[in-house]
């Protein structure tokens, strides 16, 4: 069996596709994953001995750099990340029996394309529940067209989702479309969930409502073992004194880095605890030179995180995952897209608390870690990590090589 894995976006949209891969390796299935042309992500499947075909502009580039994205720069992004698609998706998936799809909504919709083209069976997944409409939840907004506060109905929410989604990427989808002899798709958002999308989320985190109209499967999330040490340096500051506080915001850039560092490290201190900073790719940085905080870059969080006293990040679906698995409490600072969303999860389960918006203060911060570092929050994270499930990715290979085999 051979299969093409195709993401583009963050760490977080990657990093599952690294987890399938080996899973499905470990089942006799011949794989390569297309992801975004950007060097750690190239390391991290060299690293795993998983073929990459580089798609695209980077990642990093697209997300950090200037201006930022919104309604007016969207439908070009789109045009760019879908074209590499179609261009290095359709060589990588020739021969391929099967195609995974996940990411962007462009980039999806792109790589389902190709493969519609090549005639060859296709998933389509989501790390979040919230791109699959439902009564139950309203869409995700996206930058520069917020969804209207006067409208309640779920319903009627999601049908202006799919015109705005149409309106932000159809022409650049039905422009690729053509030049690979395909008919237009007047549906983007449809298209892309298809019939039977996969949720590889975790349900107890996660809980997915019924739905009569889709058979959507939830696998699990797809998280891959990580056995690689702590850096020396980094295990010395641990082993120095208590656990510190874990503050990082994994690919979100932050565009006021420099304050968000310094609300961070003093709110943490003003708690009496040490600071851990990840840079991330807002290049997060210490603010001073004493020795209770400490800089790091890439690390493994499954090995880190069971040895600090909070996390503070971002709410990715991966972070917020690894952290739970961890039994750590968390403080979840949103930035956008399904964000909010985990950081909802993360206080309705009581095992952290969720910042009220993407701007820290220090007053707001130092509330959100008294929250989470309290001992009730403490006691619940741990009892809610022996309920998250860790075989989605193993769920997920054996399913695709069955449904496809």
């Amino acid at each position: 069996m051979r299969v093409v894995l195709s993401t583009y976006g963050s760490r977080g949209d990657v990093e599952p596709m690294v987890a399938l891969a080996m899973a499905l390796r470990a089942l006799g299935a011949e794989v390569r994953v297309c992801a975004p042309a950007d060097e750690e992500f190239a390391e991290r499947l060299a690293g795993v001995g998983v073929p990459m075909v580089p798609v695209g502009p980077s990642a990093r580039a697209l997300t950090t750099g200037a201006p930022p994205p919104s309604s007016a720069n969207l439908p070009q992004r789109a045009a760019m990340v879908i074209a590499g698609q179609v261009d290095a998706v359709a060589a990588a998936a020739e021969g391929c029996d099967v195609l995974v799809a996940t990411g962007m909504m462009p980039a999806a919709a792109g790589a389902l394309s190709v493969a519609e083209k090549l005639g060859i069976r296709s998933v389509s997944v989501t790390f979040q529940q919230l791109t699959v409409p439902s009564p139950h939840h309203p869409p995700l907004a996206y930058p520069g067209r917020p969804l209207p506060p006067e409208v309640t109905d779920n319903r009627v929410l999601w049908d202006l989702d799919a015109q705005s989604i149409d309106m932000l990427f159809g022409a650049a989808l039905n422009t690729n479309r053509a030049s690979i002899g395909l008919p237009p798709v007047d549906n983007v958002r449809d298209y892309v969930i298809g019939k039977q999308p996969w949720v590889a989320t975790d349900p107890a985190l996660d809980p997915l409502h019924e739905r009569p109209d889709l058979h959507v499967v939830q696998t699990g999330a797809w998280i891959l073992p990580d056995p690689r040490p702590l850096p020396a340096e980094l295990a010395e500051f641990l082993e120095a004194g208590a656990p510190p506080v874990y503050v990082g915001f994994g690919s979100m850039p932050m565009r006021t880095s420099t304050d968000a560092a310094q609300v961070a490290i003093e709110a943490v201190r003003a708690q009496g605890r040490r600071v851990l900073v990840s840079r991330g790719w807002a290049d997060l940085a210490l603010i001073d030179g004493q020795d209770d905080c400490f800089t790091v870059g890439e690390a493994n969080h499954q090995a880190l995180f069971g040895r600090v006293a909070a996390v503070v990040h971002h709410g990715g679906a991966g972070t917020t995952t690894t952290a739970a698995r961890a039994g750590t409490p968390q403080v979840v600072v949103p930035q956008l897209a399904d964000q909010p969303y985990w950081a909802r999860r993360v206080a309705d389960l009581g095992i952290g608390a969720a910042h009220d918006g993407p701007t820290p203060t220090f007053e707001s911060l130092s509330a959100a870690l008294e929250a989470a570092l309290a001992p009730e929050t403490s006691a619940r994270a741990q009892a809610v990590a022996g309920t998250v499930r860790s075989d989605g990715a193993e769920a997920a290979a054996k399913l695709l090589l069955e449904t496809v085999g």
